[in-house]
């Protein structure tokens, strides 16, 4: 009987150590697989990039103890790689939104910079509409000039010569022509006064944001003092 108790008790503690080496073991379980780019990951945790594909589990000294297979549907791995394109995407519409407000910021340091600016737009179309209107100026004087000879057909219009008629005729044009034109430039005129005063606002921002980060910055610089 001593001799079977005495069995029995190693046997029951032989099987304590190996649960408790089969804890040990799991608790550092290393994980192990290549992502969608090919890089080679490890992880004490079942690797998420990795959620998707095959997986191995090593033990502490580098033996496959087992492997984990994918864990998701078709549709869930279309849907999870669907997210995550929309996260790249996302996130290089960030990077791209910066790069263009540092570009901004650098090319009008202030106010006034952003003002010369449109000005400076704004003064070849103001250029046009005054070429224009001078030439409707000078339409008006020809008008004038052909009203002089309508003066002897006044009892009867329809006399005039088909030469006169046809000056009447494509002094209207013009000037009718000339109108639509500096409408046009007016118009964009206003386009580039829009743009202006947006791209005022979102400068004022970034201006106020690059003051108080470089406020920020030399707050502890002076605290050293």
């Amino acid at each position: 009987m001593k001799e079977l108790a005495k069995h029995w008790l190693l046997a029951t503690l032989g099987g304590v150590f190996l649960s408790a080496s089969l804890d040990a073991g799991a608790q550092t379980s290393i994980y192990s697989c290549t992502d969608k780019n090919g890089r080679r990951l490890t992880a004490d945790r079942p690797i998420p990039e990795c959620i998707d594909r095959e997986q191995r589990v090593l033990d502490r000294t580098g033996t496959e103890r087992r492997r984990i297979g994918p864990t998701l549907t078709d549709n869930e791995r279309a849907a999870l790689e669907a997210q995550r394109r929309t996260e790249a995407e996302q996130r290089e519409r960030v990077v791209e939104q910066r790069r263009r407000e540092r570009a901004l910021v650098n090319r009008f340091p202030d106010e006034a910079t952003h003002h010369a600016e449109r000005n400076a737009a704004l003064e070849p179309v103001n250029d046009l509409v005054l070429l224009a209107n001078k030439r409707i100026d000078q339409l008006r004087s020809e008008r004038e000039e052909i009203n002089t000879e309508l003066e002897f057909y006044h009892n009867d219009p329809k006399k005039a010569p088909a030469r006169l008629q046809r000056r009447i005729s494509e002094n209207e044009a013009e000037i009718a022509e000339q109108r639509r034109f500096i409408a046009q430039q007016e118009e964009e005129k206003q386009r580039i006064r829009q743009r202006f005063e947006a791209e005022l606002v979102q400068l004022k921002a970034l201006w106020a944001a690059d003051r108080a980060a470089r406020q920020s910055a030399a707050e502890p610089a002076s605290g050293k003092h």
